[in-house]
């Protein structure tokens, strides 16, 4: 039987091996020893460093973020965008953000347990705040969901993660105010 004190541990060693080491140099021989287990506890319960990481990764995105309820549109946005942003300041996902995406690049099983992680999280929480807006009669019933989607995410994850720039004082609330403006237009 699977102790989930030792799942645990492994998990949380995968995300500090990662930030440390990044992918390529990453062994199931650091993650065990940061776990403080044997190898064969990590091998019990995945058959590779890839599939250990496309797990955590696809569970990341099962968790996401709450979806904000504050009455308003712009509201829901800047509160969806602060907790974005501050989940992608975290210096381990911070570290590890980049090092994934530059994996993917090269393994194909990775690109696409990244791109459907990022964008089932991001997906069901804009999704919830685009259908809160249109239920209060802000945004249309008929807009282009998937372009709504990508005017929602986009921009912020552009900075924090492409840029690797941390927003200027004000710019989350100028950034809510503008996908406001822009979403109405659809």
């Amino acid at each position: 039987m699977l102790r989930a004190e030792k799942t645990e541990a492994i998990r949380a060693a995968v995300f500090e091996e990662l930030a440390a080491v990044g992918y390529a140099r990453m062994s199931i021989e650091g993650i065990a020893r940061r776990a403080g287990v044997g190898k064969t506890a990590v091998y019990r319960r995945w058959s590779s460093k890839l599939h250990l990481v496309l797990d955590l990764v696809s569970a990341l995105a099962v968790q996401g973020l709450p979806t904000p309820d504050t009455g308003s549109l712009e509201g829901d946005l800047r509160q969806l965008y602060e907790l974005t942003a501050r989940a992608l300041r975290h210096p381990v996902a911070s570290q590890i953000l980049p090092d994934l995406q530059a994996e993917a690049a090269r393994n194909a099983d990775m690109a696409e347990a990244l791109q459907n992680a990022l964008r089932a999280g991001q997906h069901s929480v804009a999704s919830g705040i685009v259908r809160a807006a249109a239920a209060r009669g802000e945004l249309s019933a008929d807009l282009d969901e998937d372009l709504a989607l990508d005017l929602i995410s986009g921009p912020l994850y552009w900075r924090a993660v492409v840029m690797r720039g941390k927003p200027p004082k004000g710019y989350l609330a100028r950034l809510a105010r503008a996908t406001t403006a822009g979403l109405r237009t659809l």
